[in-house]
């Protein structure tokens, strides 16, 4: 069987790691090359890179339309645009998405999920559908969240189940409906990444690990502002264990307050 991957993001290069090790990749169906970062330079995505480094072949167009795709079936991971019908019809879609589903079906599924207090989540297998993550469950995991995971942590879980679950589906090729109630895990915007200290301490450590370590939560702390990256809940509460200043690099708090010493 003929197999290609499509992805953009970190999460999508790391599966198509664990995925080549296993089996031949036809090929990488990723975005374009984007401006990023102060000087607003080209930048590969992730996935690109990744498929650089393990010498398999790249697909860029600007709209993933109109295109022959050659495989009997496509791994579609983090990747960020819609896939027209005519794609779906050439072949089996197979969709990785990090999360129980129909729960955090959407953008943000691990983020959500941590924000939500959530205790498990896990890898669902679906067949890719024009309905946003509506499609059969063709293998799933569960896995546990534990009280101070981050996102980080959770996707590295996610990307070490993924490949397994993706082999089970292809050799079955049977895919049951979703069941359950269905919630969405909508994008992070500007207002999820604000820290509200008035906020339970609990729900406070939560939004804190959901950004970590990929966008960070944002806060004021001794009239500074700073990205707060990793906090515990200890015996006195809330305790805040990794910042980083407007302008600086991250630091423990305890180098943080020497500093406005």
């Amino acid at each position: 069987m003929k197999v290609a991957v499509t992805a953009t993001g970190k999460f999508g290069a790391d599966v198509l790691a664990e995925l080549a090790a296993r089996r031949p990749i036809e090929y990488v169906l990723t975005r374009p090359d984007r401006p990023k970062g102060r000087g607003r330079r080209l930048a590969a995505p992730p996935a690109k890179e990744m498929a650089a480094r393990l010498e398999i072949p790249v697909r860029q167009p600007e709209r993933p339309a109109g295109l022959t795709l050659g495989v009997d079936a496509v791994v579609l991971v983090d990747y960020g645009a819609l896939i027209p019908a005519e794609l779906l019809e050439q072949a089996l879609w197979l969709n990785i998405h990090p999360s129980l589903l129909p729960r955090w079906r959407g953008a943000a599924p691990v983020e959500r999920a941590i924000m939500a207090g959530d205790e498990k989540t896990g890898v669902s297998v679906i067949r890719l559908v024009e309905e946003l993550d509506a499609g059969p469950i063709g293998a799933v995991e569960p896995f546990p969240i534990g009280v101070d995971d981050d996102a980080g942590a959770v996707f590295d879980r996610a990307a070490t189940l993924a490949p397994e679950l993706v082999e089970r589906a292809l050799e079955a090729q049977e895919f049951q409906p979703q069941k359950g109630e269905v919630t969405y895990a909508e994008k992070i915007g500007p207002e999820d990444r604000v820290l509200d200290w008035s906020l339970p301490e609990e729900e406070l450590h939560n939004r804190i690990r959901a950004l970590s370590p990929h966008i960070g939560a944002r806060a004021e702390l001794h009239g500074r502002p700073v990205l707060v990256w990793r906090s515990r809940l200890g015996p006195e509460g809330l305790e805040i264990i990794e910042v980083q200043p407007e302008g600086g690099r991250r630091m423990t708090l305890e180098e943080f307050e020497r500093g406005l010493r």
